[in-house]
C-alpha cells in the first residue's frame, strides 16, 4: 500500500467519525448518512465543532410539579363538608398558607351559597324582622324585637356571617353547640337563633325577614339577607364537585292541611248567592299555592240533594255536586273521608262522591268503597320526599260505617294503626296521621286527645291532625312528631253559633326537604260570613297565637 492511499483512508475515518459524532449530539440529522447512491455525492458541510469536554454528561433534571392541596374551612357548614367531592390527586392540608387551593366563605369564585334562617321557639307570636334590625342586632344595636338578648348560633354559622358582615358585637352573639341550640332557646323563650335552613326543625319558628320566607315556594334569593357565597381561591383544572347550595327548590315539598269541610246549610246557601268558589276568594292562593293541599270533606255529593236551607236543624247533610267547583278551585289533591257525614245518604251516595273524586284524579283515604279500601294509605312521592297519609275516624259506631263490601269512613283501630305507621316508616314513607275524634269546645286538647295522638306519634307518625275540631285547640311537639290536636273549620257555616271560638281557624302548611318534615307554618283565618273567611291581621293573629299557645301549655 502507497502512502498515498494510506492517507486518504485515514482521512476518510476521520470525516466518518465527526460525522457520527454530530449525529450523535444532534447537530446533523441521521438521514445523512443513508444517502442513496443514485443522489448527488456526499459534500461535507462546513461547521465548527464544539470541544468534546463541553457536552453535559448527565442529562438536565425537569422542574420538579409543585404538589396540588386544597384548604377547606372546617367552620363551614357541616353539610357542605359531607357532601363535597375532591379532584383525584388533590390532598387536603391543616394550613391555608401552604395551600394551592382554599375553600372559604366569602367573595371569590363563589361554588355555593348557604343559606340560613333566623328562628325562634315555635310558640313565638312574632312573624318577622327587617334585615335592617337583624344586621343592627349583629353590629350591637339593641332591639326589644330580640327580647335584647344575644342571637343564638354554633360556630360555624358565626364564621360564616362574619364573611357576611365582618366581626360581630360579642354581647349580641352567643356561641352554642348544635345539639344545645333548640333546649338552650327554648328554655329561655326570648331567645331567638340563626341556623343553616337544612338544620330546621318542627319545634321552630322561621321568621320572616323582609317579608321573605326560605319556606316559602316564592321565596326570592336576591331579596334575602341571610345568604353566604361559599368561595375557591386558587384554580384547579379539575375542581371536584361541591354542593352548590342547602336550598334546592328540586328538594323541597309543601302540603296544606286543612279542617272542616262541609257544604252545606248555610255554607251552601251563601254559595248559591254569591257563587260557589266565593268561599275561597280571600284565601285560596293559600291553597293553592302548595304542592299538595288536603281537604277534610265531610259530607256526600247526591245528585238530587235538595236546595239548601240555611237553617236546617237536622244533622243529615248532603251536597249538591255543582259544589264540587269549589273543591277544584282551591288546588285540591288529597281528599280526607274520616268525617261523621260521609254515610248520611247511603251507599250509592259514597260510591257516587268516590267516582267524582277519581275523575278528578284527587286520592282519598280514611273512607272508602270498603274497610280495606278505606284502609288504604296514600302514597306520595314528590322531589325526593316520600309522604304517606291515614287517617280513621275515632268516633266509630254509626259514624264509621266502612266494612267487608260496605262503603264508608274507617273506625280507628289503633294496633292496625300502630303496625300501619311502622311498616310506612321501613318503607321510607314520612307517615301523616289525621283524625276525625270526638269534638271538644275548648282550646285545649282534652285526654282522649292527647292519648290517641301521642299513640300515632310514637308508632313514627311524623304529624298528627285533627280534623274535626270547629275551633282552633292546641299544639304539641313530642319526640320529631308534630301535633295539632283542631284545626277549626275551613268551609263550614258555624259563624255565630260558638262565638267567637268557631269564628277562627288556621291552615297548616307543612315543608318537607330531602325526605324530613322540615317545618311547619300557621295561617290564621277568621270568617266574615257564613262562607268566606279572610287572613287575620297582624293584631287577630297575634291575639289567636297567644290564646292557642297558651292552651298548649306553652
Amino acid at each position: 500500500m502507497n502512502l498515498h492511499k494510506t492517507w486518504k483512508i485515514i482521512a476518510g475515518g476521520v470525516v466518518l467519525t465527526l460525522l457520527l459524532i454530530c449525529v450523535y449530539y444532534g447537530v446533523l440529522p441521521a438521514s445523512i448518512l443513508f444517502t442513496r447512491a443514485t443522489e448527488t455525492p456526499f459534500k461535507p458541510p462546513s461547521f465548527t465543532i464544539t470541544p468534546f469536554q463541553s457536552f453535559p454528561s448527565t442529562p438536565t433534571a425537569l422542574p420538579t410539579a409543585v404538589p396540588r392541596t386544597i384548604w377547606i374551612d372546617p367552620d363551614l357548614p357541616g353539610t357542605f363538608r359531607a357532601n363535597l367531592t375532591l379532584p383525584q390527586g388533590i390532598g387536603q392540608i391543616d394550613s391555608p398558607q401552604d395551600a394551592t387551593v382554599i375553600i372559604q366563605a366569602g367573595d371569590g369564585e363563589v361554588i355555593s351559597r348557604w343559606i340560613y334562617a333566623l328562628v325562634a321557639p315555635f310558640p313565638t307570636v312574632k312573624e318577622g324582622v327587617s334585615t335592617q334590625d337583624i344586621i343592627g342586632a349583629w353590629r350591637g344595636i339593641s332591639n326589644p324585637d330580640f327580647g335584647n338578648r344575644p342571637l343564638l348560633m354554633t360556630q360555624s354559622t358565626r364564621s360564616m356571617l362574619t364573611a357576611l358582615w365582618g366581626e360581630p358585637d360579642p354581647e349580641m352573639i352567643s356561641v352554642v353547640s348544635r345539639v344545645q341550640l333548640l333546649d338552650r332557646a327554648w328554655d329561655d323563650s326570648l331567645s331567638w337563633a340563626v341556623v343553616p335552613f337544612d338544620r330546621l326543625e318542627p319545634a321552630w319558628k322561621v321568621l320572616t325577614i323582609d317579608g321573605q320566607s326560605p319556606l316559602r315556594k316564592d321565596f326570592v334569593p336576591a331579596d334575602y339577607p341571610l345568604i353566604v357565597p361559599i368561595s375557591q381561591l386558587g384554580n384547579l383544572a379539575d375542581p371536584g364537585e361541591y354542593p352548590s347550595t342547602n336550598r334546592d327548590p328540586d328538594k323541597l315539598t309543601t302540603l296544606v292541611l286543612t279542617g272542616v269541610t262541609a257544604l252545606v246549610r248555610a255554607t251552601a246557601y251563601t254559595m248559591e248567592q254569591q257563587g260557589i268558589t266565593y268561599p275561597a276568594q280571600d284565601i285560596g292562593h293559600w291553597l293553592r299555592d302548595a304542592d299538595f293541599t288536603h281537604i277534610s270533606n265531610e259530607v256526600p255529593f247526591v245528585q238530587d240533594c235538595p236546595y239548601p236551607d240555611p237553617n236546617q236543624k237536622t244533622l243529615v247533610f248532603c251536597s249538591d255536586p255543582r259544589y264540587i267547583e269549589l273543591m277544584e278551585a282551591v288546588g285540591t289533591d288529597v281528599v280526607e273521608l274520616t268525617g261523621d257525614h260521609f254515610g248520611d245518604w247511603g251507599p250509592e251516595a259514597m260510591l257516587y262522591t268516590l267516582e267524582l273524586y277519581q275523575e278528578r284524579g284527587w286520592l282519598y283515604y280514611g273512607g272508602g268503597a270498603d274497610l280495606e279500601d278505606a284502609r288504604t294509605p296514600v302514597k306520595i312521592e314528590h322531589n325526593g320526599n316520600r309522604l304517606a297519609f291515614i287517617g280513621c275516624n275515632a268516633k266509630g259506631g254509626g259514624y264509621a260505617g266502612a266494612a267487608p263490601g260496605y262503603p264508608g269512613a274507617a273506625a280507628c283501630d289503633f294496633d292496625y294503626l300502630t303496625r300501619q305507621i311502622q311498616d310506612l316508616r321501613t318503607e321510607g314513607y314520612l307517615p301523616i296521621a289525621t283524625f276525625q275524634h270526638f269534638e271538644y269546645y275548648t282550646y285545649q286538647a282534652q285526654p282522649d286527645q292527647i292519648r290517641d295522638a301521642r299513640r300515632l306519634a310514637e308508632a313514627g307518625a311524623v304529624i298528627v291532625s285533627g280534623s274535626q275540631a270547629h275551633q282552633p285547640q292546641a299544639f304539641q311537639l313530642t319526640g320529631e312528631a308534630f301535633i295539632h290536636h283542631g284545626l277549626g273549620n275551613l268551609f263550614f257555616d258555624q259563624l255565630v253559633e260558638y262565638p267567637p271560638h268557631t269564628a277562627v281557624a288556621f291552615i297548616d302548611r307543612h315543608v318537607f326537604y330531602q325526605g324530613k318534615h322540615l317545618s311547619t307554618e300557621l295561617l290564621p283565618i277568621k270568617f266574615i260570613d257564613f262562607a268566606r273567611s279572610r287572613p287575620m291581621t297582624p293584631v287577630e293573629r297575634e291575639d289567636l297565637l297567644r290564646t292557642v299557645f297558651q292552651a298548649s301549655g306553652w
